[in-house]
């Protein structure tokens, strides 16, 4: 590792373990990661019936000008994007999917771009409801973890938490599909 770059990760960690993150200058710049982005869940059946698999989604939002790192970013000391389920009894989860990001080069890295997500990118969750789980409402917690950054400076990483909502039925119930737009699309790993 040359020393340039071997200087720029020592920084980049004294920043990050001392609490601090370089914050831009702008007036319009938001304050918190949450102004930047926002996440909405999905479930992609309505009611869930016990021994059917099912997906939960949470798509996010990323405000213009700003971006985050995919879920493989282009180098070990970036945040990854994850989307973390806390499964209820009688859950199981599948697989996590995460969408591929986007290679762009940036003022502060202009020899090697970065993987990043931007704009609206969709995470999902495939998941088995079980025959113990219990019948009636539920919800399916989940963490969202990211740092959003701009073409000068990065937020703070964040954990927010997000959360499904979803009815679980009987085995064998009609289960209806829900939110075709977001379920449609072809699953990514």
């Amino acid at each position: 590792m040359n020393l340039a770059k071997s200087f720029f990760c020592l920084a980049i960690l004294a920043l990050v373990s001392f609490g601090g993150i370089v914050m831009a200058q702008e007036s319009s710049t938001p304050k918190s990661a949450a102004e930047v982005v926002k996440a909405q869940p999905y479930v992609s059946l309505d009611p869930v019936p016990r021994g059917k698999a099912f997906e939960a989604a949470v798509v996010v939002h990323i405000a213009e000008g700003y971006h985050m790192n995919s879920h493989k970013p282009s180098d070990t000391y970036l945040i990854p994007t994850t989307l973390t389920p806390r499964v209820p009894a009688g859950f199981r989860l599948v697989d996590t999917m995460y969408p591929p990001g986007s290679l762009k080069k940036f003022a502060f890295s202009p020899d090697k771009p970065l993987d990043v997500y931007s704009g609206s990118v969709t995470l999902r969750l495939k998941l088995m409801a079980e025959d113990t789980a219990a019948i009636g409402a539920t919800t399916i917690p989940m963490t969202l973890r990211y740092q959003a950054c701009n073409n000068s400076a990065c937020l703070p990483p964040v954990k927010v938490p997000v959360t499904a909502a979803l009815r679980v039925a009987a085995a064998g119930s009609a289960a209806k599909p829900v939110h075709p737009d977001i379920f449609a699309a072809p699953a990514h790993n």
